[in-house]
Formats: structure tokens, sequence, C-alpha cells
């Protein structure tokens, strides 16, 4: 039983209060349109997406889990940053208590940010997760921040 606490960050070329409307703030919507293959529908199940709110992802059958719920933390608007914790789901593998999230958008040059994501795996007593099952859920992650980024960028009035 343990935290296992691990950082990302990555660029973009899109500004940080575009991605955090997009991928924050309006990704209940957007996301299921760009990822229609793995993503069926992001729904709140309570709230509106501010602090204390609870937010269900389905998944698609092509994708190998059926649904997370997300719990809302933590939403500062001017500072592009969000906390949420995945409270239930199959993703959490009957590995994990939850996996908790803290995502900053930070401005970088004149129209782009950096994205720093940092997350904790809370692993159940007496159960050991590997680096690869980690690893893959970043994969994930990173991988729906580029959709959304390629899609700004090629809508760049969306979310302005």
């Amino acid at each position: 039983m343990g935290i296992i606490k691990v950082s990302q960050s990555f660029k973009t070329q899109v500004t940080p209060d575009r991605m955090f409307k997009a991928l924050i703030m309006d990704s209940h919507n957007l996301c299921p349109k760009l990822m229609f293959s793995s993503i069926k529908s992001i729904e709140y199940l309570q709230g509106d997406g501010e602090a204390g709110s609870i937010k269900q992802m389905n998944f698609t059958e092509a994708s190998p889990y059926t649904y997370v719920k997300h719990r809302v933390d933590a939403l500062d608007k001017e500072h592009y940053m969000v906390k949420f914790t995945l409270i239930e789901g199959d993703a959490l593998m009957d590995k994990l208590d939850w996996i908790s999230y803290e995502v900053k958008f930070e401005p970088y040059g004149y129209t782009g940010c950096i994205c720093k994501i940092t997350s904790e795996y809370k692993t159940k007593e007496n159960v050991e997760i590997k680096e690869e099952e980690i690893e893959l859920g970043k994969d994930r992650a990173i991988g729906m921040y580029e959709v959304v980024e390629a899609y700004l960028l090629a809508h760049p009035r969306a979310y302005t």
C-alpha cells in the first residue's frame, strides 16, 4: 500500500486559456466529438464542473474500459489549474483506491503553453502496480491532450 507520484509536462502551440477551456471546462462536449471511437459520452452526475462536481466518462466497446468517475477537487480558472480524482471505474484495475491529478497550463512563448500534470496513484493494501501500467495511462492522457491541441490549431477561433 502506498502512493506513487508521477509528474510530466509537454509544450503546446496553443495558449493556456484555450487549452484550459477546451480540455477542462468543455471536455464533456468536445472530447466525445473528437475521440468518438473511444469516448462514448461524458456527463456530470453532480454539479456543473466546479469543485465538488462528479463527472462520468463512458467509453465505447473499442476501449479496454467501460467508464470512470472523476470528482473535481479544486478549480482555478484564473490560473488555469484543476485538481481532480478518479474515484471509480475499471481503470483503477482493482489495484488502486484512487488516482488524483493536478493539471496546470502555464504560458510559454507568445502563443503556447506548457501543460504540467502531476498524478498520484494510491495503491490498495498489499498491491503493487507495474510501471508499464502507469505509462499506459500517461500515454492515453497525453494522446487526449494532443488531439485537443490539433483541433484547436485547426480551428483558431474555437475557445477564444
